[in-house]
């Protein structure tokens, strides 16, 4: 949003080419049209967006009218944060959980959904996380008290479902949505003891986590983005700084997916100030040098991946935290070679996709087809056709038996580039098979 631009019901209206008084009017001819009257006019819309007031909540729902905006969203943000041109995300705080959840659940059930958060909007929530201290969750049992036994069967059934490799998750998105809304109804009901809150919010977080996984593996992204935004608040009620490390991680990695590197970055050094342990910091180091590769920084990325795999070295006391319980001397190497295959170091990097690959376990296939595309982009890139054909069709087929749309998507996305080699062994095989997917 512009600087000059001190309010975002401004920018809505200015990205409209409306007057204060144009604004007015379509106002009160929205409260004409459900047969009510308002009285707003050009000062009062300047107070609005000189916060010298608060519109009330008619006045509110006369607005999203006229931005076509849905009304749920009043009550999720608050104002002015549902306004459109406002891509704030909640902040943080010890009752913002659920609205983040709820918010994400719902966006998630809505095919019509194309609002996401910006990566400036989620570098500032990154550095908010850094900076501020989880406010303990007060107990208000008013009623009663969250049975325990319940609480056990969620954290069993919900250590089931986020541990399941992605072609048995492609099948229970559901489950998992389910599970997500009755851990935030618990959470909402605010009939527990501090422990218990942390316990559900918790939970809450890993299953929000799991669930933005599963809808970026569908190249769902503001879903994706969604989920990982409420997970992200849950963790910090938790007080879970590791947990909340590695949700920040994903929206990073999201990023350099998205093609905003700069953006990763800047979201990682704010996770790296606040989470402690080796294998988590591994992970998020190795996932600043991809950040650090994408945007050509060559010395910088190389630095990082030094200290990922000085932190994969040391030997913790605890166990991993549970997100990044999979790293490994693997995901070093597949990782590293991706890097360098995106400086320009090709034969290195093969190299070390080689090994990595060949350590990778069978319940890693998604990282397995994500990787062999790389590799096959690699080998056209240097006129290889055959060798590249052969590596995108392994892939392909990989991703359509697990339930990987994005890996399919790479796959067709590669496809424009083998045109020129049409001759070539196994290339109208490859596009025979993406045609059919």
């Amino acid at each position: 949003m512009d600087d000059l631009i001190r309010h975002p019901l401004a920018y809505a209206r200015i990205e409209r080419g409306w007057s204060q008084e144009d604004l007015a009017r379509r106002i009160r001819q929205a409260a004409l049209r459900r047969g009510l009257r308002s009285g707003v006019d050009r000062q009062r819309i300047w107070k609005w967006e000189n916060n010298r007031a608060i519109p009330d909540a008619d006045s509110q729902t006369f607005l999203a009218d006229v931005f076509e905006i849905d009304p749920s969203r009043i009550d999720f943000h608050g104002w002015p944060n549902w306004l459109p041109g406002c891509d704030r995300s909640l902040p943080l705080g010890p009752h913002s959980a659920v609205p983040a959840l709820r918010e994400a659940l719902r966006t998630s059930m809505d095919r019509r959904t194309f609002l996401t958060y910006s990566t400036g909007a989620l570098v500032s929530l990154a550095h908010q996380w850094a900076t501020a201290e989880p406010q303990a969750v007060a107990a208000a049992l008013e009623g009663q008290a969250v049975d325990l036994d319940l609480v056990d069967m969620l954290e069993a059934t919900g250590a089931k479902l986020t541990s399941l490799v992605t072609e048995q998750r492609q099948h229970t998105g559901r489950l998992l949505e389910a599970h997500l809304t009755t851990v935030t109804n618990l959470v909402d009901g605010r009939n527990y003891t501090p422990p218990v809150a942390q316990r559900l919010n918790t939970l809450a977080a890993r299953l929000a986590l799991t669930l933005g996984w599963y809808r970026f593996d569908q190249a769902k992204h503001a879903s994706a983005g969604f989920y990982w935004h409420g997970a992200l608040h849950s963790a910090h009620a938790s007080g879970d700084r590791d947990l909340g490390a590695g949700i920040l991680s994903d929206l990073a990695y999201q990023a350099t997916w998205l093609n905003q590197p700069q953006s990763a970055a800047k979201i990682l050094s704010n996770a790296l100030t606040r989470t402690h342990h080796p294998a988590a910091r591994s992970l998020l180091h190795l996932r600043l040098a991809r950040a650090q590769a994408a945007a050509g920084e060559s010395r910088a990325c190389h630095q990082s991946l030094t200290k990922a795999e000085q932190a994969l070295e040391i030997s913790a006391q605890e166990p991993s935290p549970a997100w990044c319980s999979w790293m490994s001397p693997a995901d070093l190497l597949v990782d590293s070679g991706q890097c360098l295959l995106d400086l320009g170091q090709t034969t290195r990097a093969h190299q070390l996709i080689a090994e990595g690959m060949d350590l990778l376990p069978g319940a890693r296939n998604k990282t397995r087809a994500v990787f062999l595309i790389y590799e096959a982009a690699s080998y056209l890139k240097a006129g290889e056709a055959d060798h590249a054909a052969a590596t995108a069709r392994e892939s392909l087929v990989l991703a359509n038996r697990i339930g990987a749309p994005r890996c399919i998507s790479l796959a067709r996305d590669l496809l424009p580039k083998f045109k020129k080699y049409n001759g070539a062994e196994g290339v109208s095989e490859l596009v025979e098979l993406a045609r059919a997917n």
